[in-house]
């Protein structure tokens, strides 16, 4: 369901292929517009959100000046300078776009800030440049927090946890409250994806269910650089064969009846999909290893929405000088320059 009056808008950096970005719709924020290189995500986005303002250009040449006092800027920046299954390389590495992030937030002045990444930017390893971060940001005027969330926690059937960092103006981060996870616990991946797996009449498809009775391990989807259409390095790929599922590659579809009651199924994109909280009538555009890439490499939406809804609560409530109320009941494309 598309918004028609958010709450708040957001100016997205590294939007991918928008899982972030449908969390925060569905918790009341509007896109002000999204950032994106990769021109196959740009494509999904547009499928997707025909009205949304889509920049599908390099974050370091995007001129924000138009989207100041935006009420949220978001970032996704890319992962493998921070990345287990990197050379972890940080500000060395040439995919480090967390500077760029931050000069648009200077430029931008929202009243928040949402940043997400892979959780081993909270490793130690890291402490400096997280502490420069996060120096830069009160440098800025906002007060910063940052948790591990678990996505499992949050309905996500995949054991997924995310790095995420939120900084508003002091008075407002004195109500932002970190969202509690909820009571039950996630569906096994043999639930989730029953109905795609029996789907075009594999014989052994309830059993492969009864099976693949755990959730899942952390979908990989591989930088620019490096990284095809599988579910990961080998020690993921052990967790996956655990399930009863081939990580060593992605199907095109569900195992038809041709295929042997014992047949180890790949997951197909629709799979991988699901298991990140994607809904099924959300497209992706390009090819397989294109299509599993945006996937792999997404913020799950159910995660993105509680965090935004705790984001909203904070801005839109307390006494009434201190609300965000700028660019309230109006639709993302008339949010423009101050």
């Amino acid at each position: 369901m598309i918004l028609r009056s958010p709450a708040i808008h957001a100016l997205e950096l590294c939007a991918g292929a928008g899982g972030q970005a449908l969390g925060l719709e569905r918790a009341g924020v509007g896109l002000a517009a999204a950032v994106e290189l990769d021109h196959h995500a740009c494509a999904t986005l547009r499928a997707n959100r025909s009205e949304w303002d889509i920049r599908c250009q390099d974050l370091t040449t995007f001129d924000p000046g138009s989207f100041r006092g935006a009420d949220l800027v978001t970032a996704g920046c890319p992962c493998p300078p921070f990345s287990i299954a990197g050379d972890q390389l940080g500000s060395e590495d040439e995919r480090d776009l967390f500077p760029s992030a931050l000069e648009v937030v200077r430029r931008v002045r929202p009243a928040a800030v949402l940043f997400e990444n892979v959780p081993g930017f909270a490793q130690e390893k890291f402490s400096d440049y997280r502490a420069h971060l996060l120096a830069q940001l009160a440098g800025l005027g906002f007060a910063p927090e940052f948790r591990i969330l678990q996505a499992a926690q949050f309905g996500v059937p995949q054991l997924r946890p995310r790095f995420v960092l939120v900084a508003m103006r002091r008075r407002q981060m004195r109500r932002f409250r970190w969202p509690e996870p909820l009571a039950n616990a996630p569906k096994t991946v043999g639930l989730t994806l029953a109905d795609l797996m029996a789907a075009r009449g594999w014989t052994g498809a309830a059993a492969w269910t009864v099976k693949a009775n755990a959730i899942a391990p952390t979908l990989v989807g591989g930088s620019k650089k490096h990284g095809g259409p599988d579910l990961g390095p080998t020690r993921a790929r052990e967790q996956w064969m655990r399930l009863g599922v081939d990580g060593l590659g992605i199907a095109n579809a569900a195992p038809g009846p041709e295929a042997p009651g014992d047949f180890i199924p790949k997951l197909t994109v629709r799979m991988a999909a699901r298991l990140q909280g994607f809904p099924d009538d959300w497209e992706f555009t390009g090819g397989k290893t294109a299509s599993y890439k945006q996937v792999g490499n997404a913020f799950p939406p159910p995660v993105a929405e509680a965090v935004g809804r705790a984001i909203v609560k904070a801005l839109t409530s307390g006494p009434a000088g201190d609300r965000v109320t700028s660019h309230v009941g109006r639709r993302p494309a008339k949010v423009t320059s101050q």
